[in-house]
């Protein structure tokens, strides 16, 4: 008996896990984030922004020129190219003396070039991956992934970390890498990714900045609309508010209308709440779609001088944003139907939950027979509050 639990003790003892495999965390190359690109030559290209060891220390807080602590740049920018992603990766060994850490990488940008090649392979990768988080923002640049990740902030530490901020703002069509693999996966869905692009902004002031230069910012700039992996085009800033709107995701914005009375004169609307229902009909010929979308929000500025408690003025201004709402749909849906040829909108996902004896024969041609469907969008506006007046007031000398 003592010799059956002695060897059970060594068996435990030797197959047990342990500290063998473990890495200190100054053995790590943080990742920020990574960008893919399709080189001319074929080669796949393997862009990451890793964190420099110490410089995010000493709290230091934003700002352009807190890019550099005591000389040393926040983050080391360096590239690789190879077959396929993983074989960039393993060249990048020959750059990098520390082990990539992938589980704090929070943005995974495609290159324009390799974006219209397709995306699902580059996706595999960072699928595959057990660091690879599936909360990473994805998006699509405008030239290629490598000069994003290459460009600063002028406000936050690194440019990954001001794209993050930007995305988790809403400020455009924020897309997940889970949701992408989701729209890649599902008959009749086509994705849509943030497009990013580098635009000159601002001017640098105070000492120092005595000599000027030219700084470009990373900035949303519309969307990437996609057909099955490939990049189809790009809807712009007001089609993407579209875009919003017809996937029910429109949950805050601003939208600026001329006045009833001044025309000359704009009235702006916050939006603080949005529901779409999308309703399909189908009668085994002809598909439709009637779409309803409500909106509540508040005026948050009056250039003209109406008075929005006389009779009339509020519906009037309450059927021009609606109006204004509808307007940007149909620009959405006219691109996406007839130059791209693409459901983007997830109307394929309301057509199947319908109809899904008659889905089975037209899903493997959805994109075809949505680029036919007649699509009908009406919005209604509620304007809930008009601050704290209910005309503009007059200044007077």
């Amino acid at each position: 008996m003592k010799k059956i639990v002695l060897l059970l003790l060594l068996f435990l003892f030797i197959f047990s896990g342990g500290c063998w495999d473990r890495r200190e965390l100054n053995e790590h190359a943080i990742i920020l984030g990574a960008g893919v690109d399709r080189r001319a030559d074929g080669a796949c290209e393997l862009t990451l922004q890793l964190a420099r060891p110490g410089a995010f220390g000493g709290g230091m807080e934003g700002g352009g020129a807190g890019n550099v602590i005591l000389g040393q740049d926040v983050v080391w920018v360096v590239s690789a190219a190879g077959e396929d992603i993983y074989d960039a990766q393993r060249d990048l060994a020959r750059q990098v003396s520390r082990h990539l850490y992938w589980s704090h990488n929070a943005l995974l940008v495609f290159g324009e070039g390799l974006a219209r090649q397709g995306v699902r392979e580059a996706t595999n990768f960072f699928h595959r991956h057990p660091q690879s988080r599936e909360t990473m923002w994805v998006m699509v640049a405008e030239g290629t992934a490598k000069n994003v990740l290459q460009s600063h902030s002028e406000l936050e530490k690194t440019s990954a970390q001001a794209i993050g901020f930007l995305a988790r703002a809403k400020a455009g069509h924020a897309v997940k890498f889970i949701d992408l693999i989701k729209d890649l996966a599902s008959p009749g869905a086509n994705p849509a990714l943030t497009r990013l692009e580098l635009v000159k902004q601002g001017e640098p002031q105070g000492p120092g900045t005595e000599k000027k230069y030219e700084h470009k910012e990373v900035v949303f700039t519309g969307t990437a609309v996609f057909r099955d992996d490939k990049l189809a085009g790009w809807l712009d800033k007001q089609e993407t508010r579209g875009l919003l709107w017809l996937r029910g995701e429109m949950k805050k914005g601003v939208v600026t209308v001329p006045s009833p009375v001044e025309p000359q004169k704009k009235i702006s609307f916050d939006i603080t709440r949005s529901k779409t229902k999308v309703e399909p009909f189908y009668d085994g010929g002809t598909i439709s779609f009637l779409v309803k979308i409500t909106t509540e929000g508040n005026l948050v500025e009056q250039q003209s001088k109406e008075d929005l408690l006389a009779p009339g003025v509020l519906p009037e201004l309450e059927k021009r944003l609606a109006e204004d709402i509808e307007e940007r749909c149909r620009a959405a849906l006219e691109k996406a139907q007839g130059e791209y040829g693409t459901d983007v909108f997830r109307f394929g996902e309301a057509f199947h939950r319908k109809y899904k004896k008659e889905w089975r024969e037209l899903k493997n041609r959805w994109d075809e027979e949505f680029a036919g469907a007649e699509i009908s969008v009406t919005a209604r506006v509620r304007i809930r509050n008009t601050g704290l007046l209910t005309r503009r007031a007059s200044l007077k000398r």
